[in-house]
């Protein structure tokens, strides 16, 4: 049997790193793989992430991605359930699902209210929304561009250990 991956995405705030961080301490031998941590590598020229991406933050966005899903296949493939979390919205939830098809992905999709993601990102420590980059703008295009695949979750209300066991109940 091959070991599962979940993909975790959402807009900035959801909760994806933090329910991530939660469902692989579900698993016996488990990896989490953060989409980030491959932006955060590029020392430097890296371009800017906002609402708008011009052709070079779209390329250095295809190749966080593409490293990540090549970390994905490697710890699947050594037997990890493997939690990757990234935002993928629209065409770039397609693309990485479509590549990461064979694996079999469960796709787990946070979805709370643009009010609380505004309150979330507020609290914590990194910002990533402002005046130019409201959580609307991440939120609607969630909503509009992805497809309904997986499983969608309404998040605001939740636990972290609930929406852990949501997860884990519907697979």
């Amino acid at each position: 049997m091959t070991a599962p991956l979940y993909i975790i995405t959402g807009a900035m705030a959801a909760g994806k790193s933090t329910i991530a961080k939660a469902l692989v301490q579900c698993f016996d031998k488990s990896a989490h793989v953060g989409g980030d941590a491959f932006l955060r590598m590029i020392a430097k020229g890296g371009a800017v992430m906002g609402p708008v991406l011009d052709s070079e933050a779209i390329a250095q966005l295809h190749l966080r991605q593409d490293i990540a899903m090549d970390a994905v296949r490697r710890f699947v493939g050594a037997g990890f359930a493997t939690v990757y979390q990234d935002i993928l919205i629209g065409a770039d939830f397609v693309r990485v699902t479509t590549a990461l098809a064979d694996l079999t992905p469960r796709i787990v999709v946070l979805n709370p209210s643009v009010e609380t993601l505004a309150q979330r990102d507020a609290d914590r420590h990194k910002t990533g929304y402002g005046e130019h980059f409201p959580p609307d703008v991440l939120a609607d295009a969630l909503r509009a561009e992805t497809p309904r695949e997986g499983l969608w979750l309404d998040t605001s209300a939740m636990s972290v250990d609930g929406v852990a066991e949501a997860i884990l109940e519907h697979w």
